[in-house]
């Protein structure tokens, strides 16, 4: 059988197997390996490599799509210079996700503007591209979407779901104050992920304050000490990235 009768049977059992990556580079791959003489294992070798590829792209386009955030926000496009106080170290040391091989959170505060969000979509993007699921969400959108999912009677599913994820950033947390029903769904998801996944909050209120936000006290403290239970944290203070340019007269 020749190889022009070989492929079409061959891209077609491919096809069957869901193997887009070998499919695409097949009739390149094929050619090469005529022109360069490759025996059978150096082929199907490459052609693996080139599946395996494919798959990686579309892990990171699914990862990258799942995490919802908002506009590029990297390390290398955060300006550490504005704010010199930052402990870019420690900041350095997260973007490894050594924490989330620990399951350990990460908590970072700081007053408005000063780049607390940006730091955690950074370190949510580093963690997709080292493979890892990612979802971004602000506290208010978080409750909204476990108090919707109660009404339908599908509560603990959500709750199951958003305690797989391995890396969950809640955004805002304290930035206005929980109603109950609130308060028991974070409760609900936090002691889920305890210990088994990695959440990073950030939030404009000093550790401190965070009680403030609850009013079940005794509620808001069995959360509160698993969120700070092992955390790294991360404290900006200075200037705020937001303040306004001084218009020229």
């Amino acid at each position: 059988m020749t190889n022009q009768q070989t492929l079409p049977e061959l891209s077609l059992q491919l096809k069957k197997l869901r193997l887009s990556g070998m499919l695409e580079s097949l009739d390149d791959r094929s050619k090469e390996a005529i022109k360069n003489q490759m025996g059978y294992q150096e082929f199907l070798s490459l052609l693996v490599q080139d599946e395996l590829l494919v798959r990686d792209h579309r892990g990171y386009q699914r990862r990258y799509k799942q995490a919802g955030f908002r506009g590029e926000k990297t390390l290398e496009n955060f300006d550490f210079n504005f704010n010199p106080k930052i402990n870019q170290k420690l900041i350095r040391d997260l973007s490894t996700c050594h924490f989330l091989r620990e399951k350990n959170p990460v908590v970072i505060m700081g007053p408005c503007g000063t780049g607390k969000t940006h730091l955690a979509h950074a370190l949510g993007f580093c963690a997709i591209q080292k493979g890892y699921d990612v979802m971004c969400v602000t506290q208010s959108k978080l409750s909204d979407e476990l108090q919707g999912a109660k009404a339908c009677g599908q509560y603990m599913k959500k709750l199951n779901a958003l305690s797989k994820i391995k890396l969950l950033i809640i955004d805002d947390f304290g930035l206005k104050p929980l109603t109950l029903a609130e308060e028991e769904g974070l409760h609900d998801l936090i002691s889920e992920r305890y210990e088994f996944a990695s959440t990073l909050v950030t939030s404009n209120l000093a550790l401190s304050e965070w009680h403030e936000a609850f009013s079940n006290k005794l509620l808001g403290s069995a959360t509160i000490d698993r969120l700070r239970h092992n955390a790294y944290i991360v404290t900006l203070d200075g200037k705020s990235y937001r303040t306004s340019k001084k218009v020229k007269s």
